[in-house]
Protein backbone atom coordinates (compact mmCIF):
# COMPACT_ATOMS: atom_id res chain seq x y z
CA UNK A 1 0.00 0.00 0.00
CA UNK A 2 1.22 2.96 -1.21
CA UNK A 3 1.55 5.65 2.01
CA UNK A 4 0.39 9.14 2.02
CA UNK A 5 2.39 11.41 4.27
CA UNK A 6 0.56 14.63 5.51
CA UNK A 7 1.56 17.60 7.47
CA UNK A 8 -0.83 19.63 8.96
CA UNK A 9 0.37 23.28 10.05
CA UNK A 10 -2.04 24.98 12.19
CA UNK A 11 -1.37 27.02 15.15
CA UNK A 12 -4.85 26.33 17.03
CA UNK A 13 -3.69 23.13 18.44
CA UNK A 14 -6.31 21.38 19.33
CA UNK A 15 -7.66 21.99 15.66
CA UNK A 16 -4.23 20.39 14.41
CA UNK A 17 -4.59 17.42 16.47
CA UNK A 18 -8.45 16.97 16.19
CA UNK A 19 -7.26 17.01 12.45
CA UNK A 20 -3.90 15.04 12.47
CA UNK A 21 -5.84 12.40 14.93
CA UNK A 22 -8.82 12.32 12.15
CA UNK A 23 -6.40 11.51 9.39
CA UNK A 24 -4.41 9.18 10.88
CA UNK A 25 -7.02 6.83 10.97
CA UNK A 26 -6.97 6.10 7.43
CA UNK A 27 -4.87 3.31 6.66
CA UNK A 28 -3.02 4.68 4.22
CA UNK A 29 -2.24 7.98 5.57
CA UNK A 30 0.66 8.78 7.85
CA UNK A 31 0.60 12.89 9.36
CA UNK A 32 2.42 15.12 11.74
CA UNK A 33 1.43 18.68 12.48
CA UNK A 34 3.59 21.72 12.91
CA UNK A 35 2.25 24.82 14.89
CA UNK A 36 3.83 27.64 12.93
CA UNK A 37 5.04 28.33 9.25
CA UNK A 38 8.48 28.00 10.40
CA UNK A 39 8.30 25.04 12.27
CA UNK A 40 6.47 23.58 9.35
CA UNK A 41 9.48 24.05 7.11
CA UNK A 42 12.11 22.90 9.39
CA UNK A 43 9.37 19.72 9.15
CA UNK A 44 10.11 19.50 5.73
CA UNK A 45 13.66 20.17 5.77
CA UNK A 46 13.82 17.00 8.27
CA UNK A 47 12.12 14.74 6.72
CA UNK A 48 13.78 15.68 3.33
CA UNK A 49 17.17 14.65 4.87
CA UNK A 50 16.15 11.28 6.28
CA UNK A 51 14.66 10.62 2.92
CA UNK A 52 11.03 10.80 3.95
CA UNK A 53 9.64 13.59 2.31
CA UNK A 54 5.57 14.94 2.79
CA UNK A 55 3.23 14.31 -0.36
CA UNK A 56 0.78 16.96 0.96
CA UNK A 57 0.26 20.21 3.34
CA UNK A 58 -2.72 21.63 4.91
CA UNK A 59 -2.44 25.02 5.90
CA UNK A 60 -4.12 26.97 7.33
CA UNK A 61 -5.38 30.21 5.81
CA UNK A 62 -5.32 32.31 8.94
CA UNK A 63 -1.68 30.92 9.99
CA UNK A 64 -0.01 33.56 12.47
CA UNK A 65 -2.66 36.28 12.07
CA UNK A 66 -3.81 37.89 15.47
CA UNK A 67 -6.92 36.42 16.71
CA UNK A 68 -9.87 39.10 15.80
CA UNK A 69 -7.91 40.65 13.14
CA UNK A 70 -8.04 40.78 9.29
CA UNK A 71 -5.56 38.94 7.83
CA UNK A 72 -2.99 41.70 5.60
CA UNK A 73 -4.52 41.95 1.91
CA UNK A 74 -1.41 41.85 -0.49
CA UNK A 75 -1.49 43.24 -3.76
CA UNK A 76 -1.75 40.42 -6.27
CA UNK A 77 1.66 40.21 -8.12
CA UNK A 78 3.57 42.42 -5.18
CA UNK A 79 5.28 38.99 -4.34
CA UNK A 80 4.42 37.48 -1.06
CA UNK A 81 5.76 38.21 2.38
CA UNK A 82 8.72 36.54 4.48
CA UNK A 83 8.06 32.66 4.21
CA UNK A 84 6.48 30.71 6.61
CA UNK A 85 5.33 34.53 8.17
CA UNK A 86 1.28 33.50 7.42
CA UNK A 87 -0.54 31.00 5.45
CA UNK A 88 -0.21 32.25 1.58
CA UNK A 89 3.59 32.88 2.71
CA UNK A 90 4.23 29.53 3.76
CA UNK A 91 2.70 28.12 0.38
CA UNK A 92 5.27 30.14 -1.66
CA UNK A 93 7.93 29.01 0.84
CA UNK A 94 7.23 25.40 0.07
CA UNK A 95 6.87 25.89 -3.69
CA UNK A 96 10.14 27.64 -3.70
CA UNK A 97 12.04 24.82 -1.43
CA UNK A 98 10.29 21.90 -2.41
CA UNK A 99 8.24 22.23 -5.63
CA UNK A 100 7.11 18.33 -5.45
CA UNK A 101 5.27 18.98 -2.03
CA UNK A 102 1.45 20.28 -2.53
CA UNK A 103 0.05 22.24 -0.67
CA UNK A 104 -3.75 22.93 0.26
CA UNK A 105 -5.24 25.91 2.28
CA UNK A 106 -7.76 25.38 4.71
CA UNK A 107 -10.10 28.69 5.76
CA UNK A 108 -13.06 29.41 8.00
CA UNK A 109 -14.34 31.84 5.07
CA UNK A 110 -14.60 31.68 1.66
CA UNK A 111 -12.28 34.58 0.03
CA UNK A 112 -12.16 34.91 -3.41
CA UNK A 113 -8.86 37.33 -3.46
CA UNK A 114 -7.07 35.29 -0.97
CA UNK A 115 -7.95 31.85 -2.86
CA UNK A 116 -6.34 33.38 -6.02
CA UNK A 117 -3.41 34.51 -4.26
CA UNK A 118 -2.84 31.15 -2.77
CA UNK A 119 -2.90 29.53 -6.49
CA UNK A 120 -0.39 32.10 -7.54
CA UNK A 121 1.46 31.24 -4.52
CA UNK A 122 1.10 27.74 -5.55
CA UNK A 123 -1.41 26.14 -3.73
CA UNK A 124 -3.30 23.40 -5.20
CA UNK A 125 -6.46 23.63 -3.25
CA UNK A 126 -8.51 26.10 -1.28
CA UNK A 127 -10.85 23.91 1.06
CA UNK A 128 -13.10 24.85 4.19
CA UNK A 129 -12.30 23.88 7.51
CA UNK A 130 -15.48 22.88 8.20
CA UNK A 131 -15.85 20.39 5.25
CA UNK A 132 -16.12 16.96 6.12
CA UNK A 133 -13.31 14.69 6.44
CA UNK A 134 -14.08 12.48 3.19
CA UNK A 135 -14.28 15.44 1.38
CA UNK A 136 -10.96 16.84 2.66
CA UNK A 137 -9.31 12.86 1.89
CA UNK A 138 -10.74 13.63 -1.99
CA UNK A 139 -9.14 17.04 -2.04
CA UNK A 140 -5.56 15.24 -0.46
CA UNK A 141 -5.79 12.06 -3.12
CA UNK A 142 -7.22 14.46 -6.05
CA UNK A 143 -4.28 17.18 -5.61
CA UNK A 144 -1.81 14.31 -5.99
CA UNK A 145 -2.84 13.34 -9.62
CA UNK A 146 -2.35 17.01 -10.16
CA UNK A 147 -6.15 18.02 -9.59
CA UNK A 148 -6.65 21.89 -8.06
CA UNK A 149 -9.68 22.31 -5.93
CA UNK A 150 -11.87 24.92 -5.30
CA UNK A 151 -15.29 25.21 -4.02
CA UNK A 152 -17.99 25.52 -6.75
CA UNK A 153 -18.87 28.59 -5.22
CA UNK A 154 -15.66 30.41 -5.27
CA UNK A 155 -14.63 29.51 -8.88
CA UNK A 156 -16.42 32.61 -10.24
CA UNK A 157 -14.43 35.40 -8.01
CA UNK A 158 -11.17 33.52 -7.95
CA UNK A 159 -11.41 33.66 -11.79
CA UNK A 160 -12.07 37.42 -11.90
CA UNK A 161 -9.55 38.09 -9.27
CA UNK A 162 -6.89 35.44 -11.74
CA UNK A 163 -7.61 37.77 -14.76
CA UNK A 164 -7.46 41.58 -13.16
CA UNK A 165 -3.78 40.02 -11.75
CA UNK A 166 -2.48 38.86 -15.39
CA UNK A 167 -3.82 42.37 -16.45
CA UNK A 168 -2.09 44.08 -13.60
CA UNK A 169 1.10 42.46 -14.88
CA UNK A 170 0.84 42.84 -18.51
CA UNK A 171 0.12 46.69 -17.84
CA UNK A 172 3.47 46.55 -15.49
CA UNK A 173 5.22 44.83 -18.56
CA UNK A 174 4.66 47.17 -20.94
CA UNK A 175 5.82 50.34 -18.24
CA UNK A 176 8.63 48.23 -17.65
CA UNK A 177 9.59 47.77 -21.10
CA UNK A 178 9.75 51.82 -21.67
CA UNK A 179 12.65 51.92 -19.77
CA UNK A 180 16.13 51.72 -20.54
CA UNK A 181 18.50 49.38 -20.28
CA UNK A 182 20.44 51.18 -17.36
CA UNK A 183 17.82 52.60 -15.89
CA UNK A 184 16.07 48.69 -15.92
CA UNK A 185 19.42 47.75 -14.07
CA UNK A 186 18.62 50.69 -11.57
CA UNK A 187 15.00 49.26 -10.53
CA UNK A 188 16.67 45.98 -10.08
CA UNK A 189 18.49 47.92 -7.79
CA UNK A 190 15.74 49.16 -6.54
CA UNK A 191 14.19 45.88 -6.28
CA UNK A 192 16.64 44.33 -4.40
CA UNK A 193 16.44 47.08 -1.58
CA UNK A 194 19.33 49.34 -2.59
CA UNK A 195 19.59 53.19 -1.33
CA UNK A 196 20.98 55.85 -3.71
CA UNK A 197 24.55 55.65 -2.64
CA UNK A 198 24.48 51.95 -2.98
CA UNK A 199 22.87 51.95 -6.15
CA UNK A 200 25.80 54.56 -7.33
CA UNK A 201 28.49 52.22 -5.91
CA UNK A 202 27.42 49.22 -7.50
CA UNK A 203 26.91 50.67 -10.63
CA UNK A 204 30.20 53.04 -10.98
CA UNK A 205 27.90 55.96 -11.18
CA UNK A 206 27.93 58.97 -8.93
CA UNK A 207 24.77 59.26 -6.29
CA UNK A 208 23.04 62.54 -8.40
CA UNK A 209 23.36 60.66 -11.50
CA UNK A 210 21.78 57.45 -9.78
CA UNK A 211 19.05 60.29 -8.50
CA UNK A 212 18.64 60.99 -11.82
CA UNK A 213 17.89 57.56 -12.91
CA UNK A 214 15.46 56.82 -10.28
CA UNK A 215 13.40 59.45 -10.88
CA UNK A 216 13.43 58.62 -14.61
CA UNK A 217 12.08 55.25 -13.62
CA UNK A 218 9.51 56.68 -11.17
CA UNK A 219 7.94 58.81 -13.90
CA UNK A 220 7.84 56.10 -16.70
CA UNK A 221 6.51 54.09 -14.46
CA UNK A 222 4.08 56.33 -13.48
CA UNK A 223 4.26 55.81 -9.78
CA UNK A 224 5.58 58.84 -6.99
CA UNK A 225 7.40 56.39 -4.66
CA UNK A 226 10.29 53.83 -4.51
CA UNK A 227 7.96 51.41 -2.52
CA UNK A 228 5.11 51.34 -5.49
CA UNK A 229 7.83 51.22 -8.26
CA UNK A 230 9.20 47.94 -6.41
CA UNK A 231 5.70 46.46 -6.55
CA UNK A 232 5.16 47.25 -10.02
CA UNK A 233 8.58 45.42 -10.85
CA UNK A 234 7.34 42.35 -8.97
CA UNK A 235 4.41 42.23 -11.00
CA UNK A 236 5.49 42.41 -14.15
CA UNK A 237 8.43 39.51 -13.24
CA UNK A 238 11.32 42.00 -12.58
CA UNK A 239 13.94 39.98 -10.85
CA UNK A 240 16.14 41.70 -7.87
CA UNK A 241 19.94 42.04 -8.44
CA UNK A 242 21.92 39.36 -7.71
CA UNK A 243 24.04 41.03 -4.87
CA UNK A 244 26.51 38.31 -4.88
CA UNK A 245 26.40 37.13 -8.47
CA UNK A 246 25.65 39.80 -10.35
CA UNK A 247 28.59 40.69 -12.99
CA UNK A 248 28.77 45.38 -13.68
CA UNK A 249 30.23 46.65 -16.79
CA UNK A 250 32.14 49.53 -16.27
CA UNK A 251 33.75 51.41 -19.35
CA UNK A 252 32.94 48.83 -21.45
CA UNK A 253 35.25 46.44 -19.24
CA UNK A 254 33.61 43.71 -17.18
CA UNK A 255 34.55 44.23 -13.06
Amino acid sequence: MVRIRVLVVDDHRIFAESLAAALAAEPDVDVSAAGSGPAALRCLERAAAEGRRFDVLLVDADLGAVTGAVPAQREPGAGPPPPGSDGIALVAGVRAAQPGVRTVVLAERDDPRRAALALQAGASGWVAKDCSLSRLLAVVRGVLREETHLPPALLTGVLRELTAARKHRTDSERLVESLTPREHEVLRCMVAGLGRKDVAARLFLSPHTVRTHMQNVLGKLGVHSTLAAVALARRAGVRPADLAGDVVERSGQLA
